[in-house]
C-alpha cells in the first residue's frame, strides 16, 4: 500500500465518519450540531481535495480508489442516520434517506457479487453529482439543527404570546429570534429539497448500475 497525502486524507475522512455520531454522544446540542457540521464540512472539502491532489501529482493508487468511495458512503450513511434519529422520524426526511441508504447497500452488494468484473460499475459523473448533492444537503440539515437550538435557547421560558408578537414584528426582537427562525426554516427547506434531489439522482444511478450488471447476472 502506498501512503500518499491523498490516501492519508481519504483514511482520515473514513475515520471522521463515525465521529459525526460520537459528537452527539459526548456533547449537548447545539454544540454537537456545530461540531458535527464542522467535521462534515472538512470531510466534504477533503473529498474533493484528495482526488484533485491525486490527479495533480499523478498519485492515483488502488488504495485510494478503494478508500475514497467507502469514506464517502460511510460519511453520508452515518450523517443521515444521526439526522433522521433527531428529526422525530419525519416522513419527508425518512423517505429520501431510505432511498439513499437502500441504493448504497444495493450497489455495494452488486460490486461484491461481481468481484473481478466490478469494473463495469465505474463511478459516473452523475454519481459524483449525486454524492456532492448529498453532502451539501446534509450540511444544510445540520445547519438547521444549529439554528433550531439557538432559537430554542433564546426563547427558553418566554411566553408564547410574546414570542408570537416578536415574530410578527409587534415587539422589538432583542434576542434575534426572527433571524434564527429564518435561518432554521430556510436551511431546513433547502436541505430537504437537496436531499430529495439527491435521492432522485441516487435512484437513477442505482438503476444505471443495475442495468450495467445485468449481463453478468444471467445463468
Amino acid at each position: 500500500m502506498t501512503w500518499t497525502i491523498p490516501n492519508i486524507l481519504s483514511v482520515m475522512r473514513l475515520f471522521a465518519a463515525p465521529m459525526v455520531a460520537v459528537m452527539f454522544l459526548y456533547f449537548e446540542r447545539p454544540y454537537a450540531d456545530w461540531f458535527a457540521l464542522m467535521l462534515f464540512l472538512v470531510a466534504a472539502v477533503t473529498d474533493w481535495f484528495d482526488g484533485y491532489l491525486a490527479r495533480l501529482w499523478k498519485q492515483e493508487t488502488k488504495l485510494g480508489a478503494m478508500m475514497d468511495p467507502i469514506a464517502d458512503k460511510a460519511m453520508v450513511v452515518i450523517a443521515l442516520m444521526v439526522i433522521v434519529g433527531y428529526s422525530s422520524m419525519s416522513p419527508w426526511l425518512v423517505l429520501p434517506a431510505t432511498v439513499i441508504l437502500f441504493r448504497e447497500v444495493f450497489v455495494s452488494g452488486l460490486r461484491e457479487f461481481l468481484g473481478d468484473t466490478a469494473g463495469t460499475l465505474k463511478v459516473t459523473k452523475l454519481a459524483k453529482w449525486k454524492t456532492a448533492t448529498q453532502m451539501v444537503a446534509i450540511a444544510f440539515l445540520f445547519g438547521q439543527g444549529v439554528f433550531e437550538h439557538y432559537l430554542g435557547m433564546s426563547a427558553w421560558g418566554m411566553d408564547l404570546a410574546l414570542f408570537d408578537q416578536i415574530m410578527a414584528g409587534e415587539v422589538e426582537d432583542l434576542q434575534g429570534l426572527r433571524w434564527k427562525h429564518t435561518g432554521m426554516v430556510w436551511s431546513g427547506w433547502v436541505g430537504l429539497l437537496l436531499l430529495w434531489i439527491a435521492a432522485a439522482l441516487t435512484a437513477i444511478t442505482g438503476l444505471d448500475y443495475f442495468n450495467k450488471a445485468k449481463p453478468h447476472l444471467k445463468d
